[in-house]
């Protein structure tokens, strides 16, 4: 299939932000691209709600913090009125990121943080984030214009390629990126308190954010959730998610003892925290009673780590199609042939608990 996307119509997006200087910048970053084009700016959340209409725009970049008709309430507008993929651009400040994953459960498709500074060396190096996820956003929605039906429909098989080992899993490692802070909002609350595993999960994220969201998914499971800090003992029922810009690895001193391990090594990594790293530690430390989980996101990381996983003997489980915000990263692994399941996102915890033989207790 030819990429050549010059007889493609551009995509159409509508900027809306408070700031004169941040709409320019925006404006500036996104016109540049031969793709897409700006239709049109917005300085309050009133006036982009006004604008959706006519513009008809395929993206909107929300600012979180505005005066009068903030980012929350104007997204919320939108989507009853007129639902389209909306990303979210917003500081990295502990407020701005509890609004941010606010929005995400509303409905957003993404996010992209900003430095507070108003000068344009500090905003530029957003501009890849915001152009990737741009251009993510209006495919989504141009895959969803047909209908789920349109799409393969979901499988929830064993692979016939599965090892034979029937080995319970003693660990849990999940994978994401786009899409990943909802879809874990909505999985990770169906797990027990008395799991009997303890579950590392990598969610692509800027510094500022993997705490405050560690802080919301705790206040919503029943099973303990934190930010992973060194040396932690990894314990059952828990759930550690790498905080960003370090990888999370294991020390298995012994088989009753791991330990998290956080470095920043290896640097030339495209992910920190990287699913990939994160993932062939859990394989090494763990072997067949590894269980690997790869969800919604961009990308490929995590294929390496699946694979790795599924090498080893342990059971990996896929996201499906139909339900990932974007199917990226879960392609990537059913493309290499390492997922023994492929299940939608609300089946994945279903998947651990089976596979875990957990019993509810009376």
């Amino acid at each position: 299939m030819s990429c050549d996307t010059s007889t493609r119509s551009p995509i159409r997006v509508l900027v809306v932000d408070d700031s004169a200087f941040m709409r320019a910048a925006l404006s500036r970053m996104i016109a540049s691209e031969t793709d897409m084009e700006v239709v049109g700016t917005a300085s309050s959340g009133s006036e982009a709600v006004g604008k959706i209409a006519p513009l008809d725009p395929d993206v909107v970049t929300l600012d979180v913090e505005m005066p009068g008709l903030n980012g929350l309430e104007t997204l919320r507008r939108i989507m009853a009125q007129s639902p389209r993929p909306v990303i979210m651009v917003s500081a990295v400040t502990e407020k701005d990121a509890e609004i941010t994953f606010n929005a995400l459960a509303a409905g957003a498709f993404d996010y992209v943080p900003k430095q507070l500074s108003s000068t344009s060396l500090d905003i530029l190096h957003i501009q890849p984030d915001l152009i990737a996820k741009i251009r993510a956003a209006a495919l989504s929605r141009n895959s969803h214009l047909g209908g789920v039906s349109r799409r393969k429909p979901a499988r929830s098989i064993l692979s016939e390629c599965q090892n034979s080992s029937s080995t319970s899993p003693s660990i849990v490692a999940l994978g994401t990126s786009t899409g990943g802070p909802r879809a874990l909002q909505e999985i990770l609350p169906l797990l027990p308190r008395d799991l009997s595993v303890p579950i590392l999960i990598v969610q692509h994220m800027p510094p500022g954010f993997t705490a405050p969201f560690a802080q919301r998914l705790n206040s919503l499971c029943s099973v303990t959730v934190r930010e992973a800090a060194h040396k932690d003992p990894i314990l059952p029922g828990v759930v550690y998610i790498a905080p960003a810009g370090m990888h999370m690895t294991i020390d298995r001193p012994s088989e009753s003892l791991s330990l998290i391990c956080l470095d920043k090594q290896p640097e030339n990594s495209l992910h920190m925290p990287s699913v990939d790293v994160m993932m062939k530690s859990v394989a090494k430390n763990f072997g067949n009673s590894a269980m690997g989980g790869i969800m919604t996101g961009m990308g490929s990381d995590g294929a390496q780590g699946m694979k790795a996983i599924y090498r080893e003997g342990g059971l990996t489980v896929g996201q499906d199609e139909a339900s990932c915000i974007v199917y990226g990263m879960p392609r990537a692994c059913a493309e290499l042939g390492v997922l023994n399941r492929v299940v939608p996102l609300s089946g994945i915890p279903s998947q651990i608990l089976q596979a875990t033989n957990y019993r509810r207790r009376a």
